[in-house]
């Protein structure tokens, strides 16, 4: 069974490896899957990512939410904490480079609670809606924080199913996976 560090030893390469035209089409596939999802059409706060080169790109999921009228939030993190916050953006306008050199915005954190979707990327994912982060456990902590209600989303390539996924009890499962083919709608139980 593979473990977390060769699985992620595994994938980053292969999506590196993927030309900028695939991935560009495959993110479009994945974001007009993910908008007829009835779990983004019944949400009102939707909190997406954004995104990192190799990554599945969520940029029309934004636009689309905020052509529904959406609230719309994405990931601030603070390295030496290893803390995640949700802060809503307007536009892609005051966005400034941050962690990871991952655009962050400024603002306020929003009460997790009134969170209804989030878009979740990751590495790798496998049928029972587990996931493989990219290693610093931003998403895992975020997740388990108090009054957290969302409906998970995770998002990726076709290319990022495996068989398995090794999980921690720390590890939340999604609620269904969507790809740029299919969606993945597993029956595992939260944590």
């Amino acid at each position: 069974m593979t473990d977390k560090h060769t699985l992620r030893a595994t994938m980053r390469p292969k999506l590196a490896a993927m030309e900028p035209e695939a991935l560009a089409g495959k993110s479009a596939a994945a974001c007009e899957r993910l908008i007829a999802q009835p779990e983004f059409a019944a949400a009102s706060v939707v909190m997406a990512y954004l995104h990192m080169p190799a990554e599945l790109a969520v940029t029309a999921v934004i636009e689309a939410a905020w052509a529904a009228g959406k609230t719309v939030l994405v990931p601030r993190v603070d390295l030496p904490t290893r803390h995640m916050d949700a802060i809503a953006i307007t536009s892609f306008d005051a966005l400034i480079p941050g962690a990871y050199d991952i655009l962050e915005p400024a603002g306020e954190p929003f009460d997790v609670s009134r969170v209804d979707c989030i878009i979740v990327p990751g590495l790798a994912f496998d049928r029972m809606g587990h996931r493989l982060g990219q290693g610093a456990g931003f998403y895992d902590r975020f997740l388990s924080r108090p009054g957290m209600r969302a409906v998970l989303l995770a998002v990726g390539f076709d290319e990022q199913l495996v068989a398995h996924v090794p999980t921690e009890a720390s590890d939340w499962p999604m609620d269904a996976i969507v790809t740029d083919t299919e969606i993945i709608r597993p029956t595992a139980d939260k944590n």
